[in-house]
C-alpha cells in the first residue's frame, strides 16, 4: 500500500517542483516584457513579435507572426502537458476517487461562475461583455510558486488543494476557449482533424507505443485544428487524452510524456509567452475610453473578489453539506489562503484575452486588469497563510466541521 502510495505521490512532487521553478521563470519574462514596453525600447517590442515566420513550401507552407507562433504552436504543447496532468489525476490520482474529488471540482466550478457573474455584472452594458472567461482560470505555475516562497509554512496538503483545483479549473478554461472563442468552423479541415485523432487512437489500439511514430500525425492534427477555426491548442488537448494512462507493454507512456515535456514547456514554452503577451504600456490608451476602464476593472475584480468568494464559498457549503473532504493539514486558513490564490489567472486569462477582443484598447485593458488582479490576489493569500491562525501541522488548525444532521 506504502509503495502504491509512493508511485502516485512521486510524479505529483515532481509535478509541484517544476511548476514552481516555472513560476518563477514566468515571473521573471512577464516583469522584462513590462520593463521593454514602458521603456524608450517599446516599438523593438511590437515590431518583434510582428515579424512573420513561414513554415512549409507552397500550399502547405503556414505564415503567422512569432506571437501566434507561439499563442498557437508552443501553446498546444502547453495544452497538452496539462490535460497529461488531467488524465493522470482522474485516471490515477485524486480525481479517480469521488469523494476526493468532489470538494475541488465543486470549489472550482465556483471559483469559475463567481468571477464570470461579476465580470459581466460590470461589462453588460458594454462591448467588452466578451471577454466573460477572461477572470475564470487559475495560474497554477505562478500560484504555486508563490506557495514555493512561503517554504513549511504551507503543508503538502495545500499544495495538493491548490493544484487539484486548478486541475479542474483547466478543465473549464479549455471548454470555454473550444466553445465560445472559437472562430467560424472549416467542416472539411474538422474532418481531417478527427481523422487524425481516430489514426492515432488506432496506433495505440494496435500497441505501438514509440512516440516518434506519433508526431507526424500529431503535427497533422494541429495543422487540421488551426485551419478549422477550432483553436490550435484543443489539438493538444485531444492528443493528450488519447495518451494511455496505464502502462503499455511495460512503458508508462503518460509519465514519460510528462516527464520529458513539462520542463520544457514550463522553462520555454509559458516564460515565451509571457515575453510576448504581457507587455502593455501603462501609460498608454488602456484606460482612456469607459470601455476599457470597465474591462479592466471586471477583470481585476472578478480575479480578486470572484475567485476569492467563488472557491472559498463553495468549498464551505460543500463540507458544512457532507459533499466532499480536504486533504489532511488543510485548515480554514488553508482553504482562505487557495481561494485568494485562485485569483491569479496570469497565463490563461492573457491567452484568452487576444480570443475575446479584436479592439487592442479592450485586449490592453484586460492586460492591466489581469496584472493588478494577480498581484493583489498574490499578496491577499500570502498574507492570509502567513499571518493568520497556527502552521499547518501543530494541531492547532481551525476545523471546519461538517453539518450535523437534523433531528
Amino acid at each position: 500500500m506504502r509503495r502504491q502510495a509512493k508511485r502516485v505521490a512521486d510524479p505529483v512532487t515532481e509535478f509541484l517542483r517544476t511548476e514552481a521553478a516555472g513560476g518563477f521563470a514566468l515571473l521573471v519574462a512577464a516583469a522584462v516584457a513590462l520593463i521593454w514596453v514602458n521603456s524608450g525600447a517599446a516599438e523593438s517590442y511590437e515590431s518583434l513579435w510582428s515579424n512573420e515566420l513561414k513554415i512549409g513550401w507552397g500550399e502547405v507552407a503556414i505564415s503567422e507572426d512569432l506571437r501566434h507562433w507561439v499563442n498557437d504552436g508552443l501553446m498546444a504543447l502547453f495544452f497538452f502537458v496539462i490535460s497529461l496532468e488531467i488524465k493522470r489525476e482522474i485516471i490515477t490520482g485524486d480525481l479517480r476517487r469521488p469523494r476526493a474529488a468532489a470538494l475541488p471540482v465543486l470549489a472550482a466550478l465556483g471559483g469559475a461562475i463567481v468571477p464570470a457573474a461579476i465580470f459581466l455584472a460590470i461589462t453588460s452594458t458594454g462591448e467588452g461583455a466578451r471577454g466573460w472567461g477572461i477572470p475564470m482560470a487559475t495560474d497554477a505555475a505562478f500560484a504555486i510558486g508563490v506557495l514555493a516562497l512561503l517554504g513549511n509554512r504551507v503543508g503538502t496538503g495545500v499544495k495538493l488543494f491548490l493544484l487539484t483545483i486548478a486541475v479542474v479549473d483547466d478543465v473549464a478554461a479549455i471548454c470555454v476557449i473550444a466553445v465560445a472563442y472559437t472562430a467560424e468552423l472549416s467542416v472539411g479541415w474538422l474532418g481531417l482533424a478527427l481523422v487524425g485523432l481516430v489514426a492515432t487512437a488506432l496506433l495505440r489500439r494496435l500497441g505501438v507505443v514509440s512516440v516518434l511514430a506519433y508526431v507526424p500525425l500529431g503535427l497533422f492534427v494541429w495543422i487540421a485544428t488551426l485551419e478549422s477555426g477550432v483553436h490550435a491548442t484543443i489539438a493538444g488537448v485531444a492528443l493528450a487524452l488519447l495518451t494511455p494512462a496505464r502502462p503499455v507493454e511495460g512503458r508508462k507512456v503518460l509519465e514519460e510524456l510528462e516527464e520529458g515535456l513539462h520542463p520544457f514547456t514550463s522553462f520555454v514554452v509559458l516564460p515565451l509567452f509571457a515575453l510576448a503577451n504581457a507587455g502593455v504600456e501603462f501609460g498608454g490608451d488602456a484606460l482612456s475610453e469607459s470601455d476599457g476602464t470597465r474591462v479592466a476593472l471586471a477583470v481585476a475584480l472578478g480575479l480578486v473578489v470572484g475567485k476569492f468568494l467563488g472557491i472559498a464559498g463553495m468549498t464551505i457549503a460543500a463540507l458544512r453539506l457532507r459533499l466532499g473532504s480536504l486533504p489532511s493539514g488543510v485548515d480554514l486558513r488553508g482553504v482562505l489562503g487557495v481561494a485568494a490564490l485562485g485569483g491569479i489567472g496570469f497565463t490563461v486569462s492573457l491567452f484568452i484575452t487576444p480570443l475575446a477582443f479584436g479592439d487592442q484598447v479592450l485586449v490592453d485593458s484586460a492586460k492591466v486588469g489581469i496584472l493588478v488582479g494577480s498581484v493583489a490576489s498574490a499578496l491577499i493569500g500570502t498574507a492570509v497563510l502567513m499571518l493568520g491562525g497556527a502552521r499547518p501541522g501543530s494541531g492547532q488548525e481551525d476545523v471546519i466541521e461538517p453539518a450535523r444532521p437534523s433531528t
